[in-house]
């Protein structure tokens, strides 16, 4: 990939910051790949679809945690969870053979597993070497007659966010608009309700949670062509382009594609999540509201009054142990503000939220739910969330798997709300899921014990002045007391 393909991909004019000169998403800084590379963001992007074979053109190091990278389900094929790589090895390297080991790796993915299409995600190394990738995926696709797709995402490109953008070009390019949609199935239409086609852009099924909203759509006769690209088919991303209107859930991530849709195909598109239950009957709402369907727009208020008055009414016994308790969230994206909003349905308060891979339009959300003062978190070191859940007295920790150990070697509540999660939180169903983790964790009588003195620590009662009372008082605060060896013992550890 050229320089200025990279330069184009980053000048999203979709973004509602990018409307000045010099402007457009930041260029990645020395170190922005810590959190993952281009390549990662292409590949945790495209392996939810599920029937197609994936191969990593490179060595086995990139291909190392392919099996179930992400936590995403697949309501039927399973071919996306075999990792299939080139290994290139030195001696590849050194003699050229990075092309002819591409070359019979398709062969054999093609022949062995006989998938709809195939997909090759370049790598650092083959990139170096320069490897036409583009020719020899045609060349294969010419030989074998199966679709076979080059994205061109070099880790050394950019961030996770930049191969997010990387990968749903490489759909529009060479996917979107190359088959027509399945006709509608008969049970649908006759039940005599009129069936809109639309898309999900960014969704990635992550623990089947999009499995809780899917039913609702069926009923209000919205069709879902794709979801790009959880528990996707190829054949469903090739027939995006006849969609009424796309639904963009995270909008860091893909909102190139709903740009692109719009400008080739007309298709308009809205940004929208389903968690929580103001959220999810929003999305609804606006699904209605851009089809421009009277019937489908009542039907969707009926629908939302009768799915708001039983939740709430299933929650009301989850709301009293919840209530008030104050939450330090650390995520990113579209989650930065959607599961604020899911939380202060249920009474919470979220302190602080991060906002390391969130946008502009993803941090004005945030200032709109929680005030103009909110803080918010760029850096997720130990040392800064441990500060934080002290100063703001925070009850539990929600963020990704990779701050779990810091949080419990400080002995503070955690929950997992990223992509390794085994819990679906999406829609009016998920929210219950959420409460009963919450309370899981918050109530777990392992807090109470582990922020109890040990017992050599406590000297006879005629010695001991008082210090195991104020150690054992200390039991029920969010943090173990002094905060700065905590922080400083936990800072050290995770370094």
């Amino acid at each position: 990939m050229k320089a200025k393909d990279i330069a184009e991909l980053l000048d999203e004019p979709a973004c509602e910051h990018n409307k000045k000169e010099k402007s457009g998403c930041a260029k990645p800084k020395p170190g922005a790949t810590d959190g993952g590379c281009a390549f990662d963001g292409a590949q945790i992007a495209l392996l939810p679809i599920a029937d197609v074979a994936h191969i990593v053109h490179g060595p086995i190091a990139c291909a190392g945690s392919s099996w179930d990278n992400r936590g995403t389900r697949s309501s039927g094929p399973t071919l996306y969870r075999i990792g299939m790589t080139t290994d290139l090895t030195e001696q590849d390297v050194i003699m050229g053979r990075g092309e002819k080991r591409l070359f019979h790796a398709i062969k054999q993915a093609i022949e062995e597993y006989q998938p709809p299409a195939v997909f090759v995600y370049n790598t650092c190394v083959p990139a170096l070497m320069g490897d036409d990738v583009d020719a020899v995926c045609k060349a294969a696709g010419d030989r074998w007659g199966v679709p076979v797709v080059p994205i061109d995402a070099a880790g050394f490109y950019g961030t996770k966010n930049l191969g997010n953008r990387i990968a749903g070009d490489a759909m529009v390019r060479y996917v979107v608009g190359t088959r027509e949609p399945d006709p509608v199935p008969v049970e649908a239409a006759a039940r005599g309700v009129p069936v809109y086609d639309v898309n999900l852009v960014g969704e990635y099924n992550i623990a089947g949670e999009f499995w809780y909203v899917l039913p609702l759509l069926e009923e209000l006769g919205i069709r879902v062509l794709c979801t790009l690209s959880g528990d996707a088919r190829f054949r469903e991303v090739q027939t995006m382009h006849r969609a009424r209107v796309n639904m963009m859930v995270c909008s860091k991530a893909m909102i190139n594609v709903a740009r692109q849709l719009q400008e080739r195909f007309g298709t308009p598109w809205f940004e929208g999540s389903f968690y929580g239950i103001t959220d999810t009957s929003q999305a609804l709402r606006d699904f209605a509201r851009v089809i421009g369907d009277a019937d489908l727009i009542a039907r969707t208020e009926a629908l939302i009054t009768r799915e708001e008055t039983r939740i709430r009414a299933e929650l009301e016994p989850w709301r009293a142990r919840l209530a008030g308790k104050r939450v330090l969230l650390y995520t990113g994206g579209v989650k930065s503000w959607s599961v604020v909003s899911a939380l202060q349905d249920l009474g919470m308060k979220v302190v602080a939220t991060g906002t390391k891979k969130s946008t502009e339009e993803d941090k004005a959300r945030i200032r709109e739910l929680m005030g103009d003062d909110v803080k918010m978190l760029d850096e997720g070191s130990p040392r800064a969330l441990l500060q934080t859940v002290h100063d703001y007295r925070a009850d539990i920790l929600i963020a990704g798997g990779r701050n779990m150990y810091t949080a419990l070697k400080a002995r503070i509540p955690f929950l997992d709300i990223n992509q390794e999660r085994e819990f679906g939180y999406a829609g009016y169903q998920g929210m219950l899921e959420l409460v009963r983790q919450l309370a899981l964790t918050l109530e777990s009588p392992i807090w109470e014990a582990v922020r109890r003195p040990a017992p050599w620590d406590c000297r006879p009662q005629a010695e001991r002045l008082d210090t195991c009372p104020a150690a054992a008082s200390s039991a029920n605060s969010a943090l173990p007391t002094p905060l700065p060896a905590a922080v400083a013992s936990s800072s050290r550890m995770a370094s």
